[in-house]
């Protein structure tokens, strides 16, 4: 018994050293050191004040800027310890009054519109944390933000079509527009 306890802690001590303290050190290093943005958590704006990640959307409702998907994530919205969808289905009537409320929220926010709204800013993503909406989406919400912010919509188009990113190595996905990026850009023209 005993000539089996001395190997098998020697084996624990030397695998706990490999997998719990080794292993970790050296992800950590090539990460910081090859991918320092994404290993810090894809942050935007100034070293000193951060003002969110590029990968969790964020809760934008002031007319002057595009709003993102809704999120379905408790106890705030976009809570990225909290991912998770709504679990409602599309006979669920919770998720019809939902879409509905989101709806006429948009149709109060831009009265003079009429277009049928894209889906994307009505219904949250699986995880209810999704930065990205459509470059519909991002055109339905045009003469809206350009009115707040006194633009003229021909400029704000052409930064939804800046920040259009096209499809992952031209396959996979869809275009996408990140919101929180277009915020920003649309503040640096304020400066």
């Amino acid at each position: 018994m005993q000539t089996t306890i001395k190997p098998a802690l020697i084996l624990l001590l030397c695998f706990t050293a490999l997998t719990g303290i080794a292993y970790p050190l050296a992800v950590t290093l090539i990460a910081q050191s090859v991918f320092s943005n994404q290993a810090n958590g894809s942050l935007l704006g100034s070293n000193e004040q951060p003002l969110g990640s590029e990968l969790i959307g964020q809760p934008f409702t002031q007319p002057q800027y595009f709003w993102g998907r809704p999120s379905a994530t408790s106890p705030a919205a976009y809570n990225g310890a909290a991912s998770s969808g709504s679990n409602q289905g599309p006979t669920n009537p919770a998720l019809l009054d939902a879409v509905q409320a989101r709806v006429k929220t948009l149709y109060d926010a831009d009265p003079g519109h009429s277009e049928a709204v894209p889906v994307d800013l009505v219904t949250a993503s699986a995880s209810g944390l999704d930065p990205d909406i459509s470059p519909g989406a991002a055109a339905y919400q045009i003469s809206r933000v350009a009115r707040a912010r006194q633009m003229s919509p021909d400029s704000v188009r052409a930064l939804v079509e800046r920040y259009t990113e096209a499809r992952q190595w031209g396959v996979l996905g869809e275009a996408r527009v990140n919101v929180l990026k277009l915020n920003l850009a649309l503040d640096q023209r304020l400066k």
